[in-house]
């Protein structure tokens, strides 16, 4: 179970106002997309819920417990996917599930093999292409106890097609091992095309500008891309992105 219920959250540095008043909820195995402005504090949230910051006010709850300032309650994968470069393939994606005890290479193993990522077990990080060590670090996420994960714009320093193949291997994964996903993005389509719901950040001070329910079915398909209920959706959330930013 993972239920997460940001509240009245605010959060500022040298006086300068990041986040003000920020409240939502992820339910139990929902996936939620985060967009907002360059600047609009989407990484300072993701630093508040991981407990690398503590909030001026407000209160963080993962199942009910106040997690203000507690580090260790979520599962966190920033832009990098940050690898050890001496440690290989699979202990890197042991390490999280090493950290707390319940390690479990057989569920590991098939976990790669899935990620197409059989016969790298042993390799080390610097052998790998940057979607391979995307998919290496998303695996450590799932395979660490925490129940909600983190996702910091993953995809952003990769290629269009190599993006494109990540996110359809990002929903396959996460269909067959639900967990809570709070994923930030720039990118209005990458949001549409994973998310259950998108939070819309206004402008600094930040707070909940709009969000968006997405219908499309699951599992999802490519297709969906190119029909006009996903191009109204991204020009209603384009709408909101670009008020926050002109006022």
């Amino acid at each position: 179970m993972a239920e997460l219920v940001i509240d009245q959250v605010t959060k500022s540095f040298n006086g300068n106002e990041v986040l003000k008043n920020v409240s939502f909820q992820i339910e139990e195995e929902e996936f939620v997309a985060v967009l907002g402005p360059s600047g609009s504090g989407k990484s300072t949230l993701f630093h508040l819920i991981g407990g690398l910051y503590t909030p001026d006010s407000g209160d963080i709850l993962l199942d009910g417990k106040k997690i203000n300032g507690l580090k260790g309650s979520i599962s966190y994968m920033p832009q990098s996917p940050s690898l050890f470069p001496w440690r290989t393939v699979l202990e890197n994606v042991l390490l999280g599930a090493e950290l707390t005890g319940k390690k479990e290479p057989q569920a590991a193993l098939q976990m790669l093999d899935k990620a197409g990522l059989k016969g790298y077990e042993d390799a080390y990080p610097h052998q790998l292409s940057g979607g391979m060590k995307q998919r290496a670090a998303f695996i450590r996420s799932l395979l660490s106890p925490q129940p909600l994960i983190c996702l910091d714009e993953p995809f952003s320093a990769l290629d269009e097609f190599t993006r494109s193949e990540m996110q359809k291997w990002l929903l396959s994964i996460w269909q067959e091992n639900k967990r809570s996903i709070l994923f930030v993005t720039h990118n209005i389509e990458e949001a549409l095309f994973l998310a259950d719901r998108i939070l819309v950040l206004s402008k600094k001070p930040a707070n909940v500008a709009a969000q968006f329910k997405v219908d499309f079915p699951r599992p999802r398909e490519e297709g969906i891309t190119l029909t006009e209920e996903f191009l109204d959706y991204k020009k209603a959330i384009y709408k909101v992105l670009k008020k926050g930013t002109t006022e």
